[in-house]
């Protein structure tokens, strides 16, 4: 591929103007994270204490991001017009002004597009609405402690991969919030820093400053509407087609590329597993055409060993006490995170048929992958995506074995690689369209007026698209001003559900002695251990239990208190005997639904999930209810009503 535009071989050329050694890579990537994290971060303590209105009762917020975003784009856009017009020696100045920008656009563009719009809210997108109860959870365990802890499950390793909410809670350490209050700015936050890297490892790449800040933007505005809610997630797919232009580069030889794409995969497997998976699989199918067409063929799989163990041994960092105790522990461990199939995962993905900016984008850059096939950082691509779609239909043919590959959440990655090509294409289109087409009648003015002219195009195209991107997540913006957080209020200031009484729950079982760290609570209510680091008897659905938290054997067991709670049982003493000879943690709190803790002829309730895969929704709720009398005696229990539930708190 021309050297203009690529520049993956793993040595520093001077083909392009915008050329990156590889030191100098290493220190703008440094600097580019920095100053993103500095950046959204204090943007986002400046909009905290702002008080704008709510997002889902005023357009005021709507028109700040608006314009905010519209800011971004056109200094980016100008900055770039001018750059490329240049002939002559660029004076220093405008020289550090364009880097600066470009560098931070990827960061403002996200503070305009989710920092803007959740800036009179504690919550992040989606507030505490399913998912989201068990990320936040996890955050809350992770602020508590530096240990490698399940987010439930009292004296557990995790299951979920800790890398993301590790360091968000140690985030939350420093600004001094509680682990739930810290997924906003750490999101914002994380999600910049990924973002605004992506602008010199690309120029690294292409040798276009203005490229490279073209990919980035784009990569960050996919991913700000397919996966923000997701941060996590989002940060690992930014990267994907990145790894996949310079992974051509680490089997051909290169080892400053290998341990780029090692680092990717450690860091990957610390965050999402799921993608790290499909990348990986891809990784390997490459390796094998590429061996297959190389007369060194142990090269590229020299390569991969040295990625794959090198990558394994970094994310045993996050893995190593899982597995350890998996191995080690008498547990039987069981799995429903693959029993989730929604109407997106009965689909194949066509995002260039999609009627949109991006579709049109995605169209490019699929005849792109097509026609420029035999170049190799385009094959590499085009593989990938190719297996992208394969996983994706593997996921609904493994429908007939029970579960799923979760194919639908694949969108993502085939939407990036697609948009990345595109761009690509427009980008060379640019640098060889004019000249070629029209070598005689092509002037220099008139190739500065077409670019200028096309700059503005796509200026414009990216404001219709960034523009749209609260709009796009505005339900699960609602949804975070609408629902209670930790402190029992909601943003947009109307009446608080029951979840008002969590900060009395929690203050009247810490009143009996209760460490929130040290005690387990059996309850249903999922975002009470959402803002509290209680931990949790049982999981509440069994799709993010900890495999060796043994969920349907635990949920077993409360059936049969509940049951027991009526007859062997109903007595108090026998009741606790019965709680307390658990093979497990027993619970030293139980949080009922109960209007009235003195009526003891109700039976107080609690919900258990079951999964009921295939069906969608995958999840059934049922009701049980238990004894009050069995809790019936002061010196074992404390019972308490507050608000909607009663509050029954062990004694000793």
């Amino acid at each position: 591929m021309s050297t203009a535009v690529w520049n993956v071989d793993g040595r520093a050329r001077t083909g392009g103007r915008d050329t990156l050694s590889r030191a100098h890579t290493l220190w703008a990537t440094l600097a580019a994270g920095v100053f993103a994290a500095i950046f959204s971060l204090a943007a986002w303590l400046v909009l905290e204490r702002t008080s704008l209105p709510a997002f889902n009762t005023s357009m005021v917020t709507r028109a700040l991001a608006t314009a905010g975003t519209l800011m971004v784009l056109v200094a980016v856009g100008v900055l770039a017009v001018w750059w490329l017009r240049d002939t002559s020696p660029r004076p220093r100045w405008r020289r550090i002004l364009t880097y600066l920008v470009f560098y931070i656009a990827p960061a403002a563009l996200v503070v305009t597009t989710i920092a803007i719009p959740l800036s009179s809210t504690r919550l992040y997108l989606d507030g505490i609405q399913v998912d989201q109860a068990f990320r936040t959870q996890f955050l809350t365990r992770m602020e508590t402690t530096m240990a490698n802890q399940d987010m439930n499950y009292l004296d557990m390793p995790t299951y979920y991969p800790i890398g993301w909410f590790w360091l968000g809670g140690r985030l939350a350490n420093v600004l001094g919030i509680p682990g739930w209050e810290v997924y906003q700015p750490w999101a914002i936050v994380s999600l910049a820093i990924a973002a605004s890297i992506l602008v010199p490892l690309w120029q690294r790449v292409t040798s276009s400053l203005p490229v490279a800040a073209g990919i980035a933007l784009v990569t960050t505005a996919i991913t700000l509407v397919l996966s923000a809610e997701e941060p996590y997630a989002g940060i690992i797919a930014m990267g994907v087609p990145l790894v996949f232009v310079i992974l051509h580069t680490a089997l051909g030889g290169s080892w400053f590329a290998t341990a780029a794409v090692m680092l990717f995969f450690g860091v990957s497997a610390s965050f999402y597993t799921l993608f790290t998976g499909v990348v990986a699989l891809a990784v390997v199918v490459f390796a094998v055409v590429f061996a297959a067409t190389h007369r060194r063929w142990w090269v590229p799989f020299t390569r991969m060993l040295v990625i794959g163990f090198g990558s394994i041994a970094i994310a045993a960092l996050a893995w190593g006490p899982y597995f350890y105790r998996l191995l080690t522990g008498d547990e039987q461990p069981e799995s429903t995170a693959n029993h989730y199939l929604p109407a997106e995962g009965t689909q194949v993905p066509v995002p260039f048929l999609a009627p949109s900016v991006i579709g049109l984008l995605c169209l490019i850059g699929l005849f792109y992958l097509v026609l420029r096939f035999r170049d190799r950082a385009v094959r590499m691509l085009t593989i990938a995506t190719v297996v992208f779609y394969a996983w994706a239909l593997a996921s609904m043919v493994a429908t007939l074995a029970g579960s799923t590959l979760l194919g639908f959440r694949i969108e993502i990655l085939i939407v990036l690689m697609m948009a990345t090509a595109g761009v690509l294409a427009l980008a060379e289109i640019g640098r060889v369209g004019p000249a070629r087409l029209y070598p005689e009648s092509t002037h220099p003015h008139v190739a500065r007026r077409i670019t200028t002219i096309g700059m503005i195009v796509l200026l414009g195209g990216g404001l219709f698209y960034a523009q749209a991107i609260p709009a796009r997540n505005e339900s699960a913006i609602d949804n975070a001003y609408s629902d209670t957080d930790g402190y029992g209020e909601r943003a947009d200031q109307y009446v608080a559900d029951v979840g008002s009484a969590y900060v009395d729950i929690r203050d009247t079982i810490t009143g009996y002695g209760h460490e929130p760290t040290e005690t387990v609570v059996l309850t249903d209510e999922t975002p009470f251990l959402s803002y509290y680091p209680f931990h949790g008897f049982n999981a509440f659905t069994s799709h993010y239990a900890n495999p060796l938290g043994e969920f349907s054997q635990r949920n077993e067991e409360i059936a049969r208190w509940a049951e027991q709670s009526w007859s062997s049982a109903s007595d108090p003493e026998a009741m606790h005997e019965l709680i307390t000879s658990s093979r497990w943690e027993a619970p030293d709190v139980f949080l009922f639904r109960g209007s009235d803790a003195e009526n003891l002829d109700d039976g107080w309730k609690l919900h258990l999930a079951e999964d009921i895969y295939p069906n969608q929704p995958n999840v059934r709720y049922e009701a049980t209810f238990f004894n009050p009398a069995a809790f019936d005696d002061p010196d074992l229990w404390h019972i308490d009503q507050v608000g909607a539930f009663v509050v029954v708190t062990a004694t000793h």
